[in-house]
């Protein structure tokens, strides 16, 4: 066992399962495709559901991946522990309906003995406690001994979510001494204490639950996998955070430079450091796979983050915008694994940037307006903050509603969110409604547009050009993928389509991807400089990220003609009539 960074440890793991006859498949984005039960990828397997559940053929029937993750539930937990993240990496080997038990043991052991070098004696193995097939295995087939394994119950070792395919799973464990344990002569996988670190976890998918509590063989079984990654390189570094882990620390080291102060020093700083730490990273994955600040769904979380590491930058002394300096090294620490960061390196910083700035501008004065509200509440002795001061902070100086309820936490106090979340429904309708009257206005005021960038027009030198699709506009929200005869408003960071201005139409068109076709029946300019793309998708999926965008030359040469036309019919009128 030796000391691996990260970066070689995603490798390594991706390259043994190759050996093993497994097909690498990328990073599927965060940004969920063509699943709406998700509001951003939180698993390896969620972006391989489809295979899993037939509607779709995999590529392979073994598939090994890194995928990006992003979970929020204890998101104010992150920075006070450094234990929790909202961004990981999940390395997972899978099989659909080939391999089962025996091989996915047999493997895991081997890449953790063999290619990692972990000693054998301080391994450990968890199953579900009917599981006598993989207690066989572990003990009789790879040579662990039995008192090495240890069976759980239902609520640890057994995976299932209402309905559907369900299984026992095994946990490996990584024993890190009697120093990390609760001194019990009992301690073992399953103890509430730090001695014992879980990293990977075999799920074997063999049964469907009928939802009633009848469970049934499948006929073919599956195996779901799933290794952190930053977790394993805790345990490759002799390291005990995520924090602590060679590319995450560079990252932290760069907050600590902008900052002037040091990691370590002081428990109160530490917190704002690993808050700004944790989220500057999710928040650059999630702008580089098409996701923007607005005030709902995923743009909320990613504004949510943005701004919560603004704020703790501002408890650091930092009273600029600086976040985006930061992206640099993220970029940095990651672009190996996945360039798409380099490519659009300097989209990401102006994202992120412009919504810093925004924050800035409003932070100072929503900061002074909450400490003079809490400052009464106190004073009165009452610890509720109203709905409708959390909403005139919300609405006047658009501190989001999570930073104020946490603010007023740090204060013993809470806030009456009933009354909040009244006001912002009514406010949304009549968003919603006032949008709808003033058509592409509407959008061009609207939030989700707010962060991005004036489109470059490229149509006085060509007809067709390759862009990027930065927004997708369905109905009331920014989507990720939308199917075939879905209506929508694409928009481009790059277009060739002219825009409807001075008596001309808009031009008509194509957008093209390897998976679908957008088929534009009119483009309009935003006051925001943004060329909104109207029609439908009339082939496949149109998913956020590359395209080619073609205009239809001959709609474009008759509107220019019939356009010279009405302007030469235009100048004699005026001539006959002396103007």
């Amino acid at each position: 066992m030796k000391w691996t960074g990260l970066n070689k440890l995603r490798e390594m793991y991706l390259s043994f399962f190759e050996s093993k006859g497994h097909l690498r498949l990328p990073s599927a984005p965060l940004l969920p495709q063509g699943d709406n039960s998700l509001l951003l990828i939180n698993s390896g397997m969620a972006p391989l559901k489809k295979y899993f559940s037939g509607e779709a053929v995999p590529p392979r029937k073994r598939v090994t991946t890194c995928q990006k993750c992003i979970r929020t539930p204890d998101i104010e937990r992150v920075g006070i522990t450094a234990r929790h993240g909202t961004y990981f990496e999940m390395l997972g080997n899978f099989s659909f309906g080939d391999y089962f038990k025996r091989e996915a043991l047999h493997w895991s052991w081997e890449f953790c003995t063999k290619v990692l070098e972990l000693p054998e004696d301080r391994l450990w193995a968890s199953v579900y406690e009917n599981d006598d097939e993989a207690v066989e295995i572990w003990t009789k087939e790879i040579g662990m001994p039995a008192d090495h394994v240890v069976r759980l119950g239902k609520e640890d070792n057994f995976w299932e979510i209402g309905s559907g395919p369900c299984g026992p799973c095994s946990e490996i464990y990584f024993d890190r001494g009697p120093e990390y344990g609760c001194g019990s002569p009992d301690c073992k996988p399953g103890c509430d204490c730090d001695r014992f670190m879980e990293f990977w976890n075999n799920v074997f998918t063999q049964f469907n639950h009928d939802g009633n509590g009848g469970y049934t063989e499948l006929e073919k079984k599956n195996i779901d996998t799933g290794m952190g990654l930053e977790r394993l390189a805790c345990l490759m570094q002799g390291v005990n955070s995520l924090f602590e882990v060679d590319t995450v620390r560079n990252i932290l080291n760069h907050v600590c430079r902008i900052a002037g102060v040091e990691y370590h020093d002081n428990e109160k700083s530490d917190i704002s450091i690993r808050v700004i730490t944790d989220h500057i990273r999710s928040t650059v994955f999630m702008t580089c796979d098409g996701i923007l600040p607005s005030n709902e769904g995923r743009g909320y979380v990613l504004r949510r983050l943005l701004r919560r590491a603004a704020r703790h930058g501002r408890l650091l002394g930092i009273n600029r915008p600086f976040l985006f300096e930061i992206c640099d090294t993220v970029i940095e620490e990651n672009k190996g694994a996945y360039p798409e960061l380099l490519e659009k390196a300097d989209y990401i910083k102006r994202v992120i940037s412009e919504e810093e700035k925004r924050f800035a501008q409003t932070i100072d004065s929503g900061m002074a307006m909450l400490s003079e509200m809490t400052d009464k509440l106190v004073a009165s002795g009452n610890r509720v903050l109203s709905g409708d001061d959390a909403f005139k902070l919300y609405d006047t100086y658009g501190f989001p509603i999570d930073l104020t309820r946490e603010i007023t936490a740090e204060k013993g106090l809470s806030v009456d969110m009933e009354r909040f979340t009244e006001l912002m429904n009514i406010q949304k309708e009549t968003a919603r409604s006032a949008r709808m009257a003033a058509g592409v206005e509407g959008w061009s005021n609207s939030d989700l547009l707010s962060s991005i960038p004036a489109t470059r027009f490229l149509g006085y030198t060509t007809l067709s050009a390759p862009a990027e699709i930065l927004a997708i506009l369905s109905g009331d929200e920014s989507v990720g993928s939308i199917p075939v005869g879905t209506e929508a408003v694409l928009v481009l960071d790059s277009t060739p389509f002219y825009v409807e201005s001075g008596g001309q139409v808009g031009d008509v068109g194509l957008i093209r991807q390897p998976g679908g076709v957008f088929e534009v029946t009119d483009t309009k300019k935003t006051a925001g400089g943004q060329y909104t793309h109207f029609g439908k998708v009339v082939e496949g999926n149109i998913t956020v990220g590359a395209c080619n965008a073609e205009v239809d030359e001959t709609v474009r040469s008759a509107t220019m003609r019939n356009h010279s036309a009405t302007h030469l019919l235009q100048a004699a009128v005026r001539t006959v009539l002396g103007g």
